[in-house]
């Protein structure tokens, strides 16, 4: 039908190939995290952006989870590296 020229049903097969968009670009000025001690500052300036009306809860929700995986990674990969030694001692104590 579609292809026949019914706009109706060109715009239901074109939601499903390109939905739309739900969401708008949040313009925020998020100060730079270059460490996981920028979080603070991060975090209460996404609290002020709320507080002034610039960024929805929701918004604010969704960069403050940004801003816990940044400070989540260095974790992860510090944890990474750490068991990655441990197993390597204790395969050289098992191979002995």
């Amino acid at each position: 039908m579609a292809l026949g020229g019914d706009t109706v049903a060109l715009r239901l097969c074109l939601e499903r190939i390109l939905p739309p968009r739900r969401e708008r670009p949040a313009h925020f000025a998020l100060p730079e995290l270059r460490s996981p001690a920028d979080a603070a500052a991060a975090i209460a300036a996404i609290a002020a952006a709320v507080a002034d009306g610039d960024l929805t809860p929701s918004e604010a929700g969704e960069l403050a989870k940004l801003v816990d995986t940044y400070v989540r990674t260095p974790e992860t990969s510090d944890f990474d590296r750490r068991l990655r030694a441990v197993e390597e001692k204790t395969s050289q104590i098992y191979l002995r």
